[in-house]
């Protein structure tokens, strides 16, 4: 954290503050060793640590949801969520994260509803152990753990218009399914299989994680949830026109670098000799892709 980001005690500090809890957060996020700390550096300093807040009780959460613990222990905890988040709008802050997220929901006037959705996308993976779920299962998830993500988000870039919120429904959606496809092989080593039942039965693919990889119709079913996630996309962009451009930069940004992942996906294939291989993107790519999302 830079002198430019967080000033003195005698000036005002990003969503006032203290400096201790925001250099917390910032470093909660950059341990988790993803690119999204410095994607986020665009961001003015108020916007950026409300974006390092909301990253950094996804984090808590989904480790949660992730953990060893027993489901019942883990579930029990993400219930404990619910509660935390109601006593952040009642004032009650025991800690950095608490203080900031706090700051956070007041500043850009953030909705309970969607902590709270986010808290139940964790508990349906802590809660059962999702394989080959229904269609509006996997679309409910979807929403949870991405969408609602994205309705949080677009109100710290600076749009809590309706059309913002539709921006997140599209764009969750469709970096969600991007995740699912990527992660094909990850998950099915921790038992899971977030692919569509229905459509794994339509081309003859076993419901069974692992000996879905193998299985020569799972090209097939990728291919189609792919162009959803390449629909969702489309939809998210044109949606963007109608929001403000300056705020919609950030979700432009994302989009444009899980769709250039999406592509080199589709053109590597789903067969079990690759999906053990992360799709490669370039810069060039996906500033490709970014440009290509201002095109009609």
């Amino acid at each position: 954290m830079t002198a430019e980001d967080i000033q003195t005690h005698d000036k005002p500090t990003p969503l006032g503050c203290d400096p201790a809890d925001l250099a917390w957060v910032e470093s909660t996020v950059k341990q988790a060793g993803t690119s999204f700390a410095a994607g986020m550096r665009i961001l003015p300093p108020m916007r950026r640590y409300g974006m390092y807040a909301i990253y950094a009780f996804c984090r808590v959460v989904d480790d949660i949801a992730d953990g060893y613990e027993p489901m019942e222990e883990r579930k029990a905890r993400l219930d404990a969520w619910h509660q935390h988040i109601a006593d952040l709008y009642d004032g009650k802050a025991i800690d950095p994260l608490d203080r900031v997220l706090m700051a956070t929901i007041r500043f850009f006037s953030l909705r309970q509803e969607d902590f709270d959705a986010v808290i139940d996308g964790m508990i349906m993976d802590a809660e059962n152990t999702i394989v080959a779920p229904d269609e509006k299962t996997l679309d409910l998830y979807c929403d949870r753990v991405a969408s609602a993500v994205g309705r949080l988000s677009v109100r710290i870039f600076g749009d809590s218009t309706q059309e913002a919120d539709k921006v997140a429904h599209h764009l969750g959606r469709a970096l969600q399914l991007t995740n699912i496809l990527r992660d094909i092989a990850e998950d099915a080593a921790r038992g899971r299989l977030y692919l569509p039942g229905d459509l794994l039965t339509r081309f003859n693919v076993p419901h069974d994680p692992i000996k879905a990889l193998s299985a020569p119709g799972l090209q097939d079913v990728a291919n189609i949830l792919a162009a959803r996630a390449e629909d969702h996309f489309r939809a998210a962009f044109a949606t963007m026109r109608h929001c403000r451009p300056k705020a919609m930069l950030p979700a432009r940004i994302m989009g444009a670098s899980y769709e250039a992942v999406l592509v080199a996906m589709r053109k590597r294939g789903w067969s079990s000799a690759v999906l053990l291989d992360r799709p490669h993107t370039s810069t060039l790519g996906k500033a490709f892709w970014l440009t290509a999302s201002y095109l009609p």
